[in-house]
């Protein structure tokens, strides 16, 4: 799992590779993965929008950005979690993916909260250290 600390709103990521949504015989590569948001602060917030940054082995750069998260744009309390599910295809069997939550405050106080850097690799990868 990977984790991430901005304004004691903490994001856990843990990937995982789909093998029967992958096709490596057609250069299709699909992750799943999950993300724990969790509200250590002493304020409410509500997550507005998403940017994710996810860069393949070759790297070839894909930009994603957009409202929410799966549809929704959770409020969160000091002490309540959100988890949600997505998922990312590659042409490549390796990857990474970050990017950042834009959250706001009650008060209206928009700020960035950190997703972590993740490694996508296929289970099978060979690694090679130079």
């Amino acid at each position: 799992m990977y984790r991430a600390l901005t304004r004691d709103i903490e994001v856990v990521v843990e990937p995982f590779y789909l093998v029967e949504q992958s096709d490596p015989e057609d250069g299709r590569y699909v992750w799943g993965y999950r993300v724990v948001i969790s509200n250590h602060s002493a304020m409410p917030i509500r997550l507005i929008s998403r940017y994710w940054n996810i860069t393949d082995q070759n790297g070839q750069v894909d930009e994603v950005s957009g409202p929410g998260v799966v549809g929704e744009q959770p409020r969160l309390i000091p002490g309540e979690s959100y988890e949600y599910s997505s998922g990312c295809p590659l042409d490549t069997p390796s990857g990474m993916m970050f990017g950042h939550y834009q959250m706001v405050t009650d008060e209206g106080e928009a700020f960035e909260v950190a997703i972590p850097a993740f490694s996508l690799d296929t289970p099978d990868l060979r690694r090679v250290l130079n």
